[in-house]
Parts: structure tokens; sequence; C-alpha cells
């Protein structure tokens, strides 16, 4: 992904998402659907794939959906090899770089990385911290939360009591980091480094 300008890039992509999160998608979808350009991946398919994340992951309050959204592009990032750049993409579904105990590795490692960098943020990927939900009973345990599968209507209320639109950017602004990073200039292995 060559980017000229990452500041900019990085407003406009945290603006499309959170314009998709204001338009009704869930919280992981208005992360995924962002990039899936990046990926050759239709917006369409991006948001089937990320729907079940949202609100925590099937409105469990589990790990919150902006995360999980990251987390389904590292899987693409990190098996998109330069040297095979069309395969294992929609278009070219035959490419199965799994298992293999090093891309495993490799997008285990941007998981965390990118974990690292939403809780650097927020505190916590868990959904149910995020908003507030995890009290505890007169025992120090942890309460129970109700589940309940239908999503709340979006509404101005709605938008003034949940931090989810920041999750979303915060998602975003996440991945163009990581993106950001990747794409830096590397010393080559076993050069000194200047301090």
């Amino acid at each position: 992904m060559k980017i000229d300008n990452w500041e900019e890039e990085t407003e406009a992509r945290v603006a499309q998402a959170v314009s998709y999160f204001k338009q009704g998608y869930n919280c992981s979808q208005s992360v995924a659907m962002t990039f899936a350009d990046v990926y050759g991946v239709p917006v369409a398919l991006m948001a089937r794939l990320s729907a079940t994340f949202g609100g925590g992951i099937g409105r469990m309050r589990e790990t919150c959906g902006a995360a999980c959204g990251m987390f389904l592009l590292a899987g693409l990032e990190v098996t998109n090899h330069e040297d095979k750049p069309n395969e294992g993409t929609i278009d070219n579904s035959t490419f199965n770089p799994y298992p293999d105990a090093e891309l495993k590795k490799a997008n285990y490692e941007v998981a965390q990385r990118l974990a690292g960098y939403f809780k650097e943020v927020t505190g916590s990927l868990l959904c149910k911290e995020l908003l507030g939900l995890a009290k505890k009973d007169a025992d120090g345990k942890p309460a129970d939360i109700k589940i309940v599968a239908t999503p709340e209507a979006r509404t101005a209320e709605y938008y003034k009591k949940r931090p989810c639109a920041f999750m979303v950017e915060t998602g975003v602004r996440s991945y163009m980091r990581y993106l950001k990073e990747k794409e830096a200039p590397q010393p080559p292995k076993g050069a000194a480094v200047q301090i």
C-alpha cells in the first residue's frame, strides 16, 4: 500500500469508518470495510465477514468489535505475500498458506501489536469494560450482564452514551499506525543501529 500522506489517508479512513458506523454498520464492520480496498475484497463481502464480531462478538460484550475488525484485517495482511501478490485474494481462492507455523506466528504478532496500540488509547480490549458494564457484585465477583441479540436503535441518544464511534476511530488509527510502521525503512539485519 503506497501512501504519500499518512495523516491525510488516516483522516480519510477514519471519516469513512465513522460514516459506516453512523449508517448502521456495527463497529467491526465499520473498521474492516474501511480497508476492503487494500485487500481487494468487495465491501459487501467484508461487511458479511465481519458482521458477527460487532458488540463485543455477537453483542456478548467480549472483545471489542472494532478491535476484532483490526484482527480480521491482520489475517489478510499477513497472508498477502509480495512474492504471490494475487494469490489468496478473493479472486484466487486456491492459495492457502495455512497451516504454516511461521505465518501463524507472524499473524499472532501483528494481532498482539494491534491490541497493544488499541489498549494504549482505550485501556482495554473488552467491550463490557469500554462500555462501563463490567461491574462487580457485593461478593466482588463480576456481575451478570444481560445479553440480548437485538441491537439498540441508532438514535442521537445512542451516539451520546456509547463510545463505539471512538472505538471505531481508534481501530482505524491503530491499523493505519501498523501499516505506516510496517512501511518505514528498516535497517538491514545485522546492521549497527545508531543511538
